[in-house]
């Protein structure tokens, strides 16, 4: 760490502390009265101060520039990265700036308020993470993510909350008054875990895309079910005696929470998709659209009492290819760079903040409630872990590994969400050991396993994640490959995930990108298309980190590409569209291996109608290597 970095963090915080004890003394100055005839003797200041006019966006403008100074100083901080993770760190300035708060003043420091964590902080980080989902790998994944999520999370919930309820009822440790719902209330919000902590360890460990976006869309949708059973269970507190019919209620509130925040975001990102075809005239505000409509999403599913983290992205999802498509350049590298931005400082404020929150007056400890929670978060996760991918195995053609089942497990790290929840809670007795034990739960979590989650990857030798992008040879492998995975599941009659594919790319195509794209901006060709999209990934500079990694021939090659001019690409659509016409037009006669010899120079003559650039070397090699298959196969004949 540089050395000035210390005297100037101590010397910032100073500063905050000495205007927040000072801010109770300071008094507004008071409004001059206009002058007139009734007051002679007003005089005019020539100096004043008026803090409380400006206290609540000063506050957290400060807030703000401290936890983006902190982070600037962790990635100055020499050798620290590597071993430490930026949350651990960030959770570190927290205590010590709320340490010294506590000292100063002796009062406990502000909390981060359920209200703030849930309407402005998080919103940012999933709608970030939802808008640069990696779509392919989600979706091929998506019913062993759905899995994990909801059989899981009620798993864990009816793990931890029995088994709590059970060793209080056993043991004496003055909790035999804490109902079942209680803890059944308690397990909700402790099996919540945290996207946001799971993506900053994550993103630093590079693992390989299958096993990120397991944990990954896991804890995403994990979220979205744990405050549903939360908001569940509080509602069976309120009532005096729960019934039969309230729980079958319960249930399908819970798949009408899930699916209502899923068509409620749906609508929402097609009608941001359908804003943006008119921006063509007014650029400037085309990103301002994609925030609108996604805090929008998000708002109404709360107002609806929907899920707003399912809503958000789901949004996301939905908008983004019609959105890049119609929006220029310009506005997609503001609107990956804003999301970024702003995804980053919320994310570093509730680090920030889950730190200066521990310093309370309202701890109660108990070391075997405390221990028996933490033990019991380990052991159902891993057990539902293991269960849960011994069954989704005999499923999937890309089995998970024991080692990836191992980070899954161990990857499940909490955070402001369970934190914020059981400050919001006030159904639960002995509240603030319950406060104390999700302190410690989170704190062990983000510092023990986040730490030692980057070893045991590299132990295990883990399969890492490739840090070049595809070529244009593997996408139109890969789209090769799912046309025919899709036209032999037609044929046999199974409707596989390639068969769905294939017919929502035909609705996509037919309808939805007819309606949603203005008709300049869609490509006649999908080579062409693809070719753009590598474009403008690569200008955006996605493979930053891969081009350390190759060759310099590879990389004069790369910095020559530039984008293709107008009339190059007209040349690449009337070249592609003449192959295709031919090869769709000429006559492919059936044959055997009874009657391939017959017909082979016949095929071949045909084929010779696609030609494509070639040098001459290739093109002398080729025709020398025709004519001596054509003397091998006519020799026979002239002898008989």
């Amino acid at each position: 760490m540089p050395k000035f970095w210390i005297p100037f963090t101590v010397t910032y915080i100073h500063f905050l502390l000495l205007l927040l004890d000072t801010s109770s003394a300071l008094t507004p100055s008071p409004i001059p009265p206009p002058p007139s005839t009734t007051h002679g003797n007003y005089s005019l200041r020539l100096f004043s101060v008026d803090y409380h006019h400006v206290q609540a966006p000063f506050e957290i403008v400060l807030w703000i520039m401290l936890a983006s100074l902190a982070k600037l100083g962790f990635h100055w901080s020499g050798r620290i990265p590597a071993v430490v993770p930026e949350s651990c760190l960030l959770i570190m300035v927290g205590l010590l700036v709320g340490g010294v708060i506590y000292g100063v003043r002796h009062t406990a420091p502000p909390v981060l308020s359920a209200e703030a964590f849930f309407l402005y902080l998080l919103p940012p980080i999933v709608l970030d993470a939802g808008y640069f989902l990696p779509g392919r790998l989600f979706f091929e994944n998506l019913g062993t993510i759905l899995w994990y999520a909801v059989l899981g999370t009620l798993w864990n919930v009816l793990g931890i909350g029995l088994s709590l309820y059970g060793l209080c009822q056993l043991g004496d440790w003055g909790l035999k008054e804490v109902s079942l719902l209680h803890f059944l209330l308690f397990g909700s919000l402790i099996a919540a875990v945290d996207p946001v902590a799971v993506l900053s360890v994550f993103e630093e460990i590079h693992v390989n895309e299958q096993l990120h976006i397991l944990v990954f869309g896991e804890s995403l949708l994990n979220d979205a079910v744990t405050v549903v059973l939360y908001k569940l269970f509080e509602s069976f507190l309120r009532m005096s005696s729960v019934s039969g019919v309230d729980v079958l209620t319960g249930v399908c509130q819970f798949v009408l929470v899930g699916l209502g925040g899923l068509f409620v975001g749906l609508f929402f990102g097609l009608l941001a998709a359908l804003t943006t075809r008119f921006t063509a005239r007014a650029q400037v505000i085309a990103p301002l659209f994609i925030f609108l409509y996604s805090y929008l999403s998000y708002l109404t599913s709360e107002m609806l009492q929907f899920s707003g983290i399912m809503a958000i992205v789901t949004c996301a999802v939905t908008m983004k290819q019609y959105v890049e498509a119609n929006v220029s350049e310009k506005s997609n590298t503001t609107i990956k760079y804003f999301l970024k931005m702003w995804s980053s400082v919320s994310e570093t404020l509730i680090f920030i903040f889950l730190g200066v929150s521990t310093i309370q007056d309202v701890h109660m400890w108990s070391w075997p409630f405390i221990c028996s929670t933490l033990f019991l978060c380990l052991l159902w996760r891993t057990l539902g872990v293991l269960l849960l991918t011994a069954v989704v195995n005999k499923l999937r053609r890309n089995a998970v590994t024991f080692r990836d089942q191992f980070i899954i497990a161990y990857g499940g790290l909490r955070g402001a969400i369970c934190f914020s929840l059981v400050f919001l809670t006030n159904e639960l007795p002995k509240k603030n050991l319950f406060i104390t034990t999700t302190i410690v739960v989170i704190l062990f979590t983000v510092f023990v396993q986040g730490m030692t989650i980057k070893p045991l990857v590299e132990l295990l030798d883990v399969k890492k994640k490739k840090r070049v992008l595809p070529t244009v040879s593997e996408e139109i492998h890969c789209r090769l490959l799912d046309h025919l995975l899709s036209g032999i599941e037609d044929v046999v009659g199974y409707w596989g995930q390639h068969y769905w594919k294939d017919k929502f790319e035909q609705f996509n195509t037919k309808y939805l990108k007819r309606f949603l794209i203005r008709e300049d901006k869609q490509p006649k060709s999908s080579i062409v298309r693809l070719y753009q999209e590598l474009e403008r990934r690569e200008q955006m500079g996605e493979d930053d980190e891969g081009r350390k990694e190759r060759s310099p021939a590879i990389e004069e090659n790369q910095t020559q590409s530039r984008p293709l001019l107008p009339e190059e690409m007209d040349s690449i659509r009337r070249i592609l569209s003449t192959n295709l016409r031919n090869f769709n037009n000429k006559h492919i006669t059936a044959y055997s291996r009874h009657t391939l010899h017959q017909d082979f120079t016949l095929d071949a003559s045909r084929k010779s109608r696609l030609r494509r650039h070639q040098s001459l070397g290739e093109r002398h090699s080729s025709t020398q290597t025709h004519v001596s298959q054509v003397q091998v196969l006519t020799t026979p004949s002239l002898h008989s």
